[in-house]
């Protein structure tokens, strides 16, 4: 262990897994910042301290079985439709003004990050155990450091979500797009989509951006079937 702290390569491979757990934590801090919102300040501060620690804990369990994970046949169909219905419930919280309705709980703002950031680390974790290669302390002590990252940026966004309430229905659609990315990535459907639907991504001309119809597709319904449950429930006047 000591060797290990005074060799370059450890400190090399450390600082990649923290620039890689830098780039995936967006959509955890945005998921974080998107359960919390409904929540008494003092809340809001337990959730992210609690759905952080958490979302690491959770992502090294899965990075150690990441593999496996992956290979399991229908597993990102069952991933994709949580991350949809998180994203619709989610914005259905919202009201016509950008207003929350106070009816959420620590318990069930801590269980919507848990099982978003299980959907969302499916694909994630690979960056990660490959930043890794195989060292267990280099694993758990990246993903360690990386807990004031998703902290920091789940208040960020939290901040700005209050101030700029659009920003809960990017957030949502967001989900929405991962899981159109999830779907169409999901090994047993693949036969099907290259017989049906082989083109299926959009490269931007000029840039190297690929950009996912089936996302844009789900991005799109999340926020319609959000909208739709909210006034279903009352929080969004009907025309």
């Amino acid at each position: 262990m000591i060797d290990q702290l005074t060799s370059a390569p450890f400190w090399l491979a450390l600082g990649n897994i923290i620039l890689v757990n830098i780039v995936l934590s967006g959509d955890n801090a945005i998921v974080i910042a998107l359960a919390a919102r409904a929540l008494p300040p003092v809340q809001q501060r337990r959730a992210i301290l609690y759905g952080s620690a958490a979302a690491i804990v959770l992502r090294i369990v899965l990075t150690l079985f990441a593999v496996t994970l992956l290979n399991l046949p229908y597993l990102k169909i069952v991933g994709a439709a949580l991350l949809f219905y998180i994203g619709a419930q989610l914005l259905s919280q919202q009201d016509g003004q950008g207003h929350m309705h106070a009816h959420g709980t620590l318990s069930a703002a801590v269980r919507t990050i848990l099982v978003a950031d299980l959907v969302m680390s499916l694909d994630n974790v690979l960056g990660v155990a490959a930043a890794a290669r195989g060292n267990l302390t280099l694993l758990v002590g990246g993903l360690v450091i990386s807990i004031p990252l998703i902290v920091f940026g789940s208040g960020l966004m939290l901040r700005l979500m209050q101030r700029l309430p659009v920003i809960v229905m990017l957030g949502a659609a967001l989900l929405g797009y991962l899981a159109g990315e999830m779907l169409f990535s999901e090994v047993a459907l693949q036969p099907w989509i290259a017989a049906h639907l082989p083109a299926h991504d959009i490269v931007l001309p000029h840039a190297p951006v690929v950009v996912s119809i089936p996302g844009l597709v789900l991005a799109a319904s999340v926020v319609l079937a959000g909208r739709l449950l909210a006034q279903r429930d009352g929080a969004v006047p009907r025309d």
